[in-house]
């Protein structure tokens, strides 16, 4: 695979610059995300961001560090703090062979340094669909970012032990195996792509 560092920070790069447009009025517009507003998804990739920070730094966090809360007055700053947390910590050396401990995932860990990130790449793809649709714009993901992320969204389990209500994400929804890759990774993560 391309450098999946690389890779992972342009995702996280794309994302920040799509909530850069957000402007007060969008923070209570519904997202993808049921039951989430903008304002929502932004406090969950805030605490996301830092959280696989403090785990690529080899730190072990309680369930509750990862627990969002809402943003201040400035959520489009704190973002961009999350996101530069995350790409600068993930820059680190050695960053892909370390274990990451992410507490909210299966039993915690340890995770090899290569899948964690895979995750959160995966989650910057997918978390900027859900912003372009709740703001009514064009996603920023490049197709070779999507293309990239398709195959290790596909090696996420989808069985009902972990997946469904209460879970990360719904079960997979059927869609043409020809369909753009982030079509197919959207789809494969329980979100309608229409």
């Amino acid at each position: 695979m391309t450098d999946l560092i690389a890779l992972h920070r342009r995702a996280a790069e794309a994302t920040a610059e799509l909530v850069a447009t957000v402007e007060p009025a969008d923070l209570d517009r519904p997202t993808p995300c049921a039951g989430w507003t903008v304002r929502d998804l932004l406090a969950h990739q805030i605490v996301q961001n830092h959280g696989f920070a403090e785990a690529a730094a080899g730190l072990r966090t309680s369930l509750e560090r990862w627990t969002p809360v809402p943003p201040g007055d400035d959520p489009v700053a704190e973002h961009t703090a999350s996101v530069e947390a995350v790409i600068t910590a993930f820059a680190a050396e050695g960053v892909l062979e370390r274990d990451f401990w992410l507490p909210e995932v299966r039993e915690g860990g340890p995770f090899p340094g290569r899948m964690a990130v895979g995750f959160h790449f995966i989650d910057c793809v997918v978390h900027d669909w859900d912003f372009a649709r709740a703001l009514g714009v064009p996603v920023n993901i490049a197709d070779d970012l999507a293309e990239a992320a398709l195959p290790l969204t596909l090696q996420v389990p989808d069985t009902p032990e972990s997946r469904g209500a209460g879970k990360a994400f719904a079960r997979g929804l059927a869609v043409s195996g020809d369909a753009p890759a982030l079509t197919r990774i959207l789809a494969a993560l329980g979100r309608d792509p229409s």
